[in-house]
């Protein structure tokens, strides 16, 4: 699918290192800005195609919306705790993080049905939050424990019995800080071959072996990462998506994801407090989860989309 590069309806404030904001403005036929439903509370979103998933903290319901008209639905109802960090495959499958629920599941994106449950700890002791996948298993963070949780794809991305889940504690300079959000938004490295996990309540950035657990400190040059949330590569380009402070920061990262220097902060006055972010073409998706808003059943919510060029 081509897709349209230039962006409509808005202007996004981008403030370099060393310059005064620009602004980035297009038209594109794609919406740049599009309603959730009320009471949603949503706060993981993917892309897989041209639809774009979010999940409830609500419920657990995963909302699919049609990028190119805005408009979507529930397609597959929630087991009645969270979803949290969501991330698709091109075999059109849609892994799921469950939150307080201690627990992950994967969705069959084409009819909503839930292809198979794991349980990785108990259910209120645990805050599974964010997931990515790598071509041999998908990891798991979890917010109130120091460990991630390692689900093995099999031969053709098979998934695995419940037994073969391996839970990996985080060590090395990895330090669990009170009852806060700790270990959250999770990519893999450019070379492929550690983790990046951003713990939300210290603002560090850890590179993490996949295999033991060992973390080391990224050198970001000074720069704190502040209620980091979602993380998101691509390449060498590291965004960090800082959910209260409303802000999308960009860094370029090392080969081996070891360091990274600041490149930009992206702000717009359409953010309200944005917890994660996905890429389709040259913008970056947001899921404003207005942490800072008490919620209702009938509070607005929407997403929203930044040009990145």
């Amino acid at each position: 699918m081509r897709v349209r590069r230039l962006l409509a309806g808005t202007a996004v404030v981008v403030t370099a290192l060393a310059g005064a904001p620009v602004a980035v403005a297009g038209t594109a036929p794609f919406p740049a800005e599009f309603a959730l439903p009320n009471g949603f509370q949503p706060e993981g979103v993917a892309i897989g195609g041209a639809s774009a998933y979010f999940g409830s903290r609500v419920d657990g319901s995963i909302y699919r919306v049609d990028l190119a008209s805005g408009k979507g639905a529930v397609f597959s109802k929630g087991p009645g705790t969270p979803s949290l960090g969501l991330k698709t495959d091109w075999r059109g499958r849609l892994f799921v993080s469950g939150g307080t629920g201690g627990d992950a599941r994967v969705v069959d994106t084409r009819t909503g049905k839930v292809l198979a449950s794991y349980a990785f700890a108990e259910a209120g002791k645990s805050f599974i939050n964010d997931v990515v996948l790598t071509p041999g298993a998908a990891y798991f963070t979890d917010s109130r424990n120091p460990a991630l949780y390692r689900l093995p794809l099999g031969r053709d991305g098979a998934l695995p019995a419940a037994d073969k889940i391996t839970k990996i504690p985080l060590t090395g300079e990895f330090a669990q800080v009170g009852e806060g959000v700790n270990a959250n938004g999770l990519v893999t490295t450019p070379a492929g071959d550690a983790l990046l996990v951003v713990q939300s309540n210290t603002g560090k950035l850890f590179r993490v072996d996949p295999r033991t657990g060992v973390a080391s400190t990224v050198d970001l040059g000074g720069a704190l990462l502040t209620n980091g949330d979602g993380l998101l590569r691509n390449g060498r380009t590291l965004y960090v998506v800082q959910n209260r402070l409303n802000v999308v920061t960009e860094f370029r990262l090392a080969a081996d994801g070891g360091s990274g220097k600041l490149t930009r902060s992206i702000t717009d006055p359409r953010f309200d407090v944005p917890a994660t972010v996905a890429q389709f073409g040259h913008r970056l998706y947001l899921p404003n989860a207005r942490f800072t808003t008490p919620p209702t059943p009938t509070t607005p919510y929407n997403a929203v989309a930044v040009d990145i060029r």
